[in-house]
């Protein structure tokens, strides 16, 4: 009989497909079968309303899927098929995509809520719609056997609801109940959940295994708790990440309706949201935000119910090392940290940190992307069909690699900063588990132009093809071109790239850049006045080094003086003047440091942006915009910073509020490139302008910067982080669009 064999391509695997098409066939009165295989999901149909049946697949998908394609063949049947049946996964390797891990679901949550002894309080409850799937997956097909939970045999219950089409929990991989599953322990005894609350109100530390890694928890209202882990983790500053349910959220904060979206999302991120609560200052010094989140486990939820206060859940690691993920691990490196270890035995096969994100004025901005966020894909942009498939290895620091494979980029999870030995080993594993579940082969290598970064040195001894070594920036003005779909001859654009710090096609550190260009180049429009980083790296620990070149270099010697009366000036200006580790950069992220230390941030930096974070909150408790933007002056496309500091230090000298000033700096800074930019687009030069860099994670700033440019069409970061985490994906484009001109 004649039928249609039906090919669905997207998420399409872990998320309750299969259990959905059968019940579709039921509905339209369908025979036939459905399967899984490396593709995607496989359906041979026939019956009077095949029509219906198809659309309906796009249409009234489950929540967690995204059907990329639905495509249709004519089939033909030895024998007509009486009923609808689920088959058997087939063949191997992976041309489909993995689903993320997924927050708790309401029914769920109800069933641990419940009076059913097998899934009531029981911390590992799941379905189709929610719950593990990459931190547990070891390889593709998605079947219970190739994760960690195939260690951990069905009950008869759990085998039916397993094996009923009709059930929520149909071939739900992770499907497990109290009789049957993974376990909860806390050093000895029962009761575990009641004992880690009433240790937790005591003001106790725990270590608590969530999906992707341990946590460090402790009461967030408790201000010697919070003080003890600042000092056992040794992180004086660094804001702690909280959770809590929406009544912890609602008591300390009021989201707008986008925040309770992106928090309530199944990826259940952190989400910065505005400070006003009675909650410890400690949990984030000096800062206007703190960053909640949802709990996204039956365990979390479980405790949050018990405790009913918001917690702290920050990554548990030693400084600098990735997050802990293993038993013996956590006993090893989490020991001295916490006063117990809230663990259990599922296994979790990779680690992945919390993804962070905020809702600005513009739309959603993703910080740090991770678990419940990886490993989804973006298309490539129109002119990018036949690519072959590409690496990418991003940066050295917020390091993620990129895959290019069947029209589709994956950008991996954060992994961190190169410089720690640990996490470089998880960076090298990662390049191989990535490439091993992915089946991904790459004709094509990308990495960054610095050849001191590892990630461009694993490159160089991995490629086993063409090797496209990429500038810092144009990499950054890519990534942004590629998330927003951006096509291969869509023409050059004008991207506005701020950051820490690039090397530059000169040799010359950048990071303070207007460049026009597309995927297959770039020129250099304008850039910030470079000035020396006395002490090299040093310069970015250090503000103030930052702050004693650009007045001596705006000829305001005697201010640094006065202002900096401790510091080796003498040997430093020596060493500026020589030139001896003291390279010349044009980057606005020291330039935000100098600023914050004109404004009295003093030391050096606990963390990666700790002056400019506390720039920013400061500009947001302006209360107005008297005087306008510090003025810039630009000369030939060097946008020269000089008037800026002395029109400062007149504001300084004259008592002027201190976030006044910092707002006018945010604007003068915002108004100094976006005029650049936008008169590039006026000339007819570029089409639009692309706004990415580090430096964009400052809201302000990006709303600052929108508003400058006026009416000219605006490129944004909202799926992939404006910061080094997305420079991977810039990298790939650039190199796939090498690699099709050289064919």
């Amino acid at each position: 009989m004649d039928g249609l064999r039906i090919r669905v391509r997207g998420q399409v695997q872990g998320v309750g497909f299969r259990p959905f098409i059968w019940q579709l066939a039921r509905r339209f009165g369908v025979t036939g079968e459905v399967l899984n295989d490396p593709e995607g999901v496989l359906i041979h149909a026939c019956g009077a309303d095949l029509d219906a049946f198809v659309a309906a697949i796009t249409s009234d998908a489950p929540p967690l899927a995204r059907v990329d394609a639905v495509e249709t063949a004519s089939h033909v049947f030895d024998d007509t098929p009486t009923t609808f049946e689920i088959t058997a996964s087939q063949g191997s390797g992976a041309e489909t995509r993995v689903t993320p891990d997924a927050a708790t679901c309401p029914d769920c949550l109800a069933d641990i809520r419940g009076s059913d002894p097998r899934r009531a309080g029981y911390a590992f409850t799941n379905c189709t719609h929610c719950g593990p799937r990459f931190t547990i997956l070891h390889g593709l097909p998605y079947d219970r056997a190739k994760t960690t939970m195939g260690v951990f045999e069905m009950c008869a219950d759990c085998a039916a609801e397993y094996a009923d089409p009709a059930d929520r929990r149909f071939h739900a991989q992770p499907v497990a109940c109290a009789v049957c599953g993974p376990q909860l322990w806390l050093d000895h005894g029962e009761d575990v959940i009641a004992r880690a609350a009433e240790r937790l109100l005591a003001g106790e530390i725990l270590a608590i295994k969530g999906l992707g890694g341990f946590h460090l928890c402790c009461d967030a209202t408790h201000a010697d708790a919070i003080a003890t882990l600042r000092t056992r983790k040794h992180r004086p500053t660094k804001p702690l990440a909280l959770m809590g349910r929406w009544e912890e959220i609602a008591a300390h904060a009021t989201p707008s309706p986008e925040e309770r979206a992106a928090l309530s999302s199944s990826a259940a991120p952190i989400v910065l949201l505005a400070h006003q609560s009675t909650l410890p200052d400690a949990l984030a010094p000096g800062q206007d935000r703190l960053g909640w989140m949802l709990p996204y486990t039956p365990l979390h939820h479980l405790l949050l119910d018990t405790v009913q206060r918001p917690l702290v859940m920050t990554s548990g690691n030693l400084s600098g090392e990735p997050q802990v993920i293993g038993n013996d691990e956590a006993v090893e490196k989490l020991g001295g940290f916490a006063d117990g270890i809230l663990s259990h035995n599922r296994e979790i096969a990779r680690r992945l940190d919390d993804s962070v994100m905020q809702v600005t004025k513009h739309g959603p901005m993703i910080l740090r992307r991770a678990r419940g966020m990886v490993p989804d894909t973006l298309p490539l942009p129109p002119g990018f069909e036949k690519t072959r498939q590409v690496v990418a290895f991003g940066a050295h620091l917020k390091s993620a690699i990129c895959l290019v494979k069947n029209g589709q980029a994956l950008l991996s999870h954060h992994l961190g900063d190169l410089d720690d030995p640990l996490t470089w080993d998880e960076f090298v594993k990662a390049d191989a588990d990535y490439a091993a579940l992915f089946d991904h082969h790459p004709e094509v290598f990308a990495c960054d132009l610095h050849p001191g970064y590892r990630s461009s040195q694993h490159a160089a001894a991995r490629a086993g093809g063409a090797l496209v070594e990429v500038q810092h920036h144009h990499a950054h003005l890519t990534a942004c071109l590629a998330e927003n779909g951006w096509p291969l001859e869509g023409g050059p654009v004008a991207g506005i790239i701020l950051d820490g710090l690039g090397l530059g096609s000169d040799g010359t550190i950048w990071g303070g850049e207007v460049l026009l260009g597309d995927y297959a180049g770039f020129a250099r429009a304008a850039h910030l006045k470079p000035a020396p980083l006395p002490g090299a790296d040093m310069a970015s620990r250090e503000p103030w080094r930052n702050l004693l070149a650009r007045l001596d270099q705006a000829g305001l010697s005697d201010v640094a003086d006065t202002m900096l009366p401790d510091a080796p000036r003498d040997v430093l200006r020596q060493a500026m003047a020589k030139g001896v580790n003291a390279p010349l950069s044009s980057s606005a992220g020291r330039l935000f440091d100098a600023f914050a230390a004109l404004l009295g941030f003093s030391g050096a930096q606990s963390f990666e942006g700790e002056a400019a974070m506390l720039l920013e909150a400061m500009a947001l408790r302006a209360d107005g915009g008297a005087g306008g933007p510090y003025p810039f002056g630009e000369t030939d496309g060097v946008i020269d910073p000089a008037p800026m500091w002395k029109a400062a230090i007149a504001d300084l000298r004259q008592g002027t509020d201190k976030s006044l000033m910092a707002l006018r700096f945010h604007s003068g800074l915002a108004h100094a490139f976006a005029a650049t930019a936008q008169r590039l687009v006026i000339a007819g030069n570029a089409k639009a302008v692309a706004l990415s860099g580090g430096c964009f994670q400052n809201a302000l700033l990006l709303d600052l910067t929108i508003s400058a440019l006026g009416d000219v069409p605006v490129l944004l970061h909202t799926k992939v982080p404006a910061n080094d985490g997305g420079l991977a994906l810039g990298q790939a484009l650039i190199a796939a669009a090498t690699d099709r001109r050289d064919r």
